[in-house]
């Protein structure tokens, strides 16, 4: 898989999981945890896959191949990044609601 494809679904897996993290907060508000549930291990699965990604591009990297800076690199990181920051948070919310409904 050449970089330009891995960064591509790096932006793909990151956006898409921190979809499923926030429709999982909404759906715990709205009391169906079951959903929040499914949702959140849909997110799981979305940001293990773009880290394994991610795992490529650094042993790329490690491997002494030269892997170009680019905006769509960056912008890539910034995806991931973001959506492992939501996924956290949004676990610590559905926790929150749970509390509330006992």
């Amino acid at each position: 898989m050449n970089e330009e494809t891995i960064i591509m679904t790096l932006i793909s897996e990151g956006g898409g999981a921190r979809a499923k993290s926030l429709q999982a907060i909404r759906a715990a508000r709205a009391g169906d945890f079951a959903k929040s549930e499914m949702l959140m291990r849909e997110a799981k699965y979305a940001l293990k896959k773009a880290h394994n990604y991610q795992t490529k591009l650094i042993q790329t990297e490690i491997a002494n191949q030269s892997i170009p800076i680019s905006l769509l690199l960056i912008h890539a990181q910034d995806h991931l990044m973001n959506a492992l920051t939501v996924n956290e948070l949004s676990k610590e919310i559905i926790e929150n609601l749970k509390e509330r409904r006992d």
